[in-house]
C-alpha cells in the first residue's frame, strides 16, 4: 500500500494507492495518525482513487481517520472511491458518518 499526501492551508489530502487488506491497514493508520499530528488540518480528504481492492480493513482505517479529525474538531472526507471499495464502505453504513464522493 501507497501512501502520499499534500498539505496546504490546513487542507490534508492522503492518497492511497493498492490493496487495502488487513496485512497493510495497521501501517497505514499509523502513518496517516502521524501524518495528521503533524499537519493538524482542519480538512482531510481520503482519496481512494488508486486502491486496487479493499476488505474490511479498510473500514477500520477510514473510521480511525474519522476519530482522528474528530479530536482536532475537524472533518473528513472520502473521495475517488472505486466501484468495489464504495460497495465494502456503504454495506458497513459507512456514508452515514463520513461524507463520501465518489
Amino acid at each position: 500500500m501507497e501512501m502520499r499526501y499534500r498539505a496546504e492551508n490546513r487542507l490534508l489530502t492522503i492518497s492511497l494507492a493498492g490493496e487495502l487488506d488487513h496485512h497493510a491497514a495497521k501501517g497505514l493508520m499509523d502513518s496517516i495518525d502521524r501524518c495528521m499530528e503533524q499537519n493538524l488540518p482542519a480538512r482531510t480528504l481520503l482519496d481512494l482513487g488508486g486502491v486496487t481492492f479493499m476488505d474490511s480493513s479498510g473500514i477500520a482505517v477510514v473510521m480511525r481517520a474519522k476519530r482522528r479529525m474528530d479530536a482536532l474538531s475537524g472533518s473528513l472526507a472520502v473521495v475517488n472511491i472505486p466501484k468495489q471499495a464504495s460497495r465494502v464502505l456503504e454495506t458497513a453504513g459507512l456514508d452515514r458518518y463520513v461524507d463520501m464522493l465518489v
